[in-house]
């Protein structure tokens, strides 16, 4: 969702204008509207939030995205924390169902993030943030255990059930979650598959 092709370029007048709004990025990082690449994209569980995705080839660490959602106008800066997203849940409102659970839960999960980095979400050896130099060992395994996320129903509180594959800093887990219609998202259980990786995922929004 966040690295496929399906971002709209930003570009003229509205690119130009929306660079005076953010610049300076965190307070550090500057734009340029001949250098810097802005993309947005609808998102299924809103019905008018957008995300924004913002990268400029003078930025350090070389693969840092800046994301914002963006909803009438207000931007809130999608920064690793979770009230930006929470805020936007309640204000927009957040729109969860059977269709789009698994979606929202690979956002969250990428944008709620720990100490080291995102719960990535992690469906096949082909997804955009899998490390690709991977010894023999760590291949084999992932390649045994790497799944579609699935949603498997729906309890007595209304919380939607999901199973999915968690790549997080170096390890691997097969985890349940339960999303609340809210958007609030929990870790019901995790059972490690893969500890000590020789990579961690790097992707880094800040």
């Amino acid at each position: 969702m966040y690295m496929d092709n399906k971002w709209a370029p930003m570009m003229g007048t509205d690119l130009s204008a929306f660079l005076e709004q953010i610049t300076p990025i965190d307070g550090r990082y500057t734009t340029d509207s001949a250098t810097t690449q802005v993309g947005t994209r609808t998102l299924p569980f809103y019905d008018s939030v957008e995300l924004i995705r913002v990268k400029d080839p003078s930025w350090e660490p070389g693969n840092l995205f800046i994301y914002y959602l963006r909803d009438s106008g207000i931007l809130f800066r999608l920064n690793g924390t979770s009230p930006p997203l929470h805020e936007v849940n309640a204000k927009a409102p957040i729109k969860i169902n059977e269709r789009n659970v698994i979606d929202y839960l690979e956002f969250f999960c990428f944008f709620v993030r720990g100490e080291e980095g995102p719960f990535l979400i992690v469906q096949s050896m082909a997804d955009t943030y899998v490390p690709k130099q991977l010894d023999v060992t760590t291949s084999t395994v992932m390649e045994g255990t790497l799944r579609p996320a699935t949603f498997e129903g729906v309890n007595e509180q209304g919380h939607y059930l999901c199973d999915a594959v968690v790549y997080y800093s170096n390890a691997i887990f097969i985890t349940n979650f339960t999303v609340h219609p809210t958007g609030m998202v929990e870790m019901l259980d995790d059972e490690p598959i893969a500890a000590d990786l020789p990579q961690k995922i790097s992707a880094p929004v800040s």
